[in-house]
């Protein structure tokens, strides 16, 4: 008989509510191949972005709490989208 150990709950940054502005910004950069995603730093309540982009990952130096990683993320998608989409 095998006994486990109940995971701990993972991490969770929050929930934010997009518009279909956003959801359109964010399919267009997913069809033309740039990711944002959000990542668990070690503490409590700290997140980091990482950008893929052409193959290659960057990551933004800065820890974000969790509503203004996700904010963060919607701004990338934008910055890209308006960069990108003549």
């Amino acid at each position: 008989m095998a006994y486990f150990k109940k995971s701990k709950a993972g991490k969770n940054p929050g929930m934010r509510f997009y518009t279909h502005q956003e959801i359109k910004m964010v399919g267009w950069c997913m069809n033309n191949n740039i990711f944002v995603s959000i990542s668990p730093g070690k503490g409590i309540d700290d997140w980091f972005l990482e950008i893929k982009l052409n193959g290659k990952t960057h990551t933004d130096s800065k820890l974000y709490t969790g509503l203004e990683a996700l904010d963060k993320l919607y701004e990338y998608y934008k910055y890209y989208y308006d960069k990108h989409n003549k």
